[in-house]
């Protein structure tokens, strides 16, 4: 079984609350948009092994680390990550494509800081997009996703609340 921590869209932003759930996962996985270049990643890949896609906001260091598209087996899934991505029914025309032909079954992106979990009935497959963890954009809470991946099944899915983006210190969020 792996404990799984799902973030994206950082933009620049890692504070205590994230490195706390972070502790917790046996690997974490970024969906783009690192912001403020690798010294974000580099903490969080010294805590936990991590996996990651850069985002439209990432320039050339996080380009040449990180892919922008990442396909991956764990614990009985394959695994399809990309920033941009869209939701079940809104797939960007390139994307549908690349779902043809590697026919994931969990699907990963970021980038609409909307929080999402939905199967995909056509592509039969689980949709993840974790939101925003970082406190630059127009969501309103600052979330993620955490879950487990154990032999096919996908267990345990919560989402986790970092707080509200204006209130960044607010002590009950953290």
């Amino acid at each position: 079984m792996k404990k799984i921590l799902l973030l994206s869209d950082t933009h620049g932003h890692l504070d205590d609350a994230i490195l706390r759930h972070t502790a917790e996962a046996d690997e974490v996985w970024h969906a783009g948009d690192w912001g403020g270049g690798l010294s974000l990643s580099d903490r969080l890949s010294g805590i936990k092994p991590l996996r990651s896609v850069y985002g439209n906001i990432d320039g050339a260091d996080l380009r040449q680390v990180y892919p922008e598209t990442l396909v991956f087996q764990l614990e009985g899934f394959k695994i399809l990550m990309i920033h941009i991505g869209g939701y079940p029914g809104h797939y960007p025309a390139a994307l549908r494509q690349l779902l043809n032909k590697e026919r994931p079954n969990l699907f990963v992106c970021g980038h609409s800081h909307i929080l999402r979990v939905m199967r995909d009935q056509q592509y039969q497959m689980w949709c993840m997009n974790p939101g925003a963890a970082g406190i630059s954009g127009f969501h309103k809470m600052r979330t993620m996703l955490r879950f487990s991946l154990h032999e096919g099944q996908l267990l345990e899915p919560a989402v986790i609340e970092l707080g509200p983006r204006a209130a960044l210190h607010d002590k009950s969020y953290i």
